[in-house]
């Protein structure tokens, strides 16, 4: 214990820290003088100024001119005839992150920056149940590189890769149901289908949806989200005061395994509201055998008669999911992602009254928003758990410096 305390607080061991802590603030807060960065991270003008000289010469550091409006022009202080202020900054391009999701239908990639932002983004058409968890990996790790130049390769800092699965706290997949897969560890299989070596983590497409939706803001979202992937099928993520909850067998918030009330008690959620059920109810009510789901959205739009009555249904049986898991976890808001989010814009006024009449007037009604990124949001949250696992005593630049003793658990499960 004693040398694990000698190794923690080790000159390396403090440097890495700051270097950490002030790769957070650059990103957390954006441009920063050094005073101000100084400032944040507790430190004087010296040794702020050692830990900004390595980042700069790693390259994830540079000074830029801080811009003045036009009709605010800079004073001239004494001693400085005009000079511009100088901020620091993070450096966009100096390495990248990727986020895969594995969907049943779809495979959607994110690239971010090391600002976090995204770069590029790409969707690609998936039978998941019918091809086996290697050839999905192989098919989404193609698609992830495809667009980047080999000679950027190496910038790459780590995958993530999220599926909609029972995951354990280990990383293990008990059960896929939508797609087929049984006991298998997908950072593993992703780890050896890449052509580089780089950190890889794996996690719950509702999970990896609630962590992209709340990270790098100034300060934690208080208070209880629900966080909810409506796709094939309906998973959900739940964020206590900014803190993942993955509950005991991390299950918490799988929305979609509610049983539905009267007619639909014996089928789940997600057979009700997911996005092959809204094509086959459609389907058979407007008698176009192959109409899309966006054809579906279109209809309600244009108040179709057949295209409303499938969306009320739909509402009605939301409403429902959503009331039953309002009563256990008690939400200050919803917030709803995936393909088949974009629905809920257009029924929101009789989800909000088929809500009202399922439950006790004493019971609020939470807020319910579709997120802006919702058809990318669980690949944005893969690729947010790896930018987080860079800014950390974890990230790949000081494994060989770091004893394994010192790990620390982050967000996802890794290979």
């Amino acid at each position: 214990m004693d040398d694990l305390a000698s190794i923690a607080s080790s000159p390396r061991r403090v440097r890495q820290s700051n270097e950490v802590a002030a790769l957070r603030a650059l990103h957390q807060f954006g441009r920063l003088s050094r005073a101000e960065l100084a400032r944040k991270l507790k430190l004087n003008r010296s040794s702020s100024g050692h830990i900004i000289a390595g980042l700069t010469a790693d390259g994830l550091v540079r000074e830029v001119v801080r811009e003045t409006p036009s009709d605010q022009p800079e004073r001239a202080g004494p001693g400085r005839a005009g000079r511009p202020g100088i901020l620091l900054q993070l450096v966009p391009e100096a390495i990248f992150f990727l986020g895969v999701e594995i969907g049943v239908e779809h495979i959607s990639v994110v690239e971010l920056d090391l600002e976090a932002k995204i770069v590029g983004t790409s969707v690609e058409p998936l039978d998941g149940p019918s091809i086996g968890v290697e050839a999905a990996v192989e098919r989404a790790v193609s698609q992830a590189f495809k667009a980047i130049p080999r000679e950027r390769w190496d910038r790459c800092e780590g995958v993530g890769v999220s599926v909609p699965a029972q995951m354990d706290k280990t990383g293990l997949v008990r059960v896929a149901p939508l797609l087929g897969w049984r006991e298998i560890r997908p950072a593993e299989i992703v780890r050896s289908a890449l052509p580089i070596k780089v950190p890889v983590l794996a996690e719950n497409d509702a999970n990896a949806f609630a962590i992209g939706a709340t990270y790098g803001q100034e300060s934690s979202i208080s208070g209880v989200t629900l966080f909810l992937v409506m796709e094939s099928g309906v998973g959900g993520g739940i964020i206590v005061d900014g803190t993942l909850l993955r509950g005991a067998h991390g299950l918490a918030g799988e929305i979609g395994h509610l049983r539905g009330a009267g007619a639909d008690r014996d089928r789940m959620l997600e057979e009700i509201v997911g996005l092959e059920a809204m094509k086959r109810a459609y389907r058979a009510a407007s008698g176009l055998p192959k109409a899309s789901f966006e054809r579906f959205v279109s209809d309600v739009r244009d108040r179709v008669p057949a295209a409303v009555t499938v969306a009320e249904d739909w509402a009605k049986a939301l409403a429902f999911g959503i009331v039953q898991a309002c009563r256990i976890i008690d939400p200050d808001r919803i917030v709803l992602g995936g393909s088949g989010a974009a629905l809920y814009p257009l029924v929101a006024t009789r989800v909000a009254s088929h809500m009202a009449r399922s439950q006790e007037a004493s019971f609020p009604i939470p807020s319910i928003t579709v997120y802006g990124e919702a058809a990318f949001g669980a690949a944005f949250g893969a690729a947010c758990m790896m930018h987080q696992k860079y800014l950390s005593l974890e990230s790949q630049r000081y494994a060989e410096e770091q004893p394994d003793a010192l790990a620390v658990e982050s967000g996802g499960h890794a290979a």
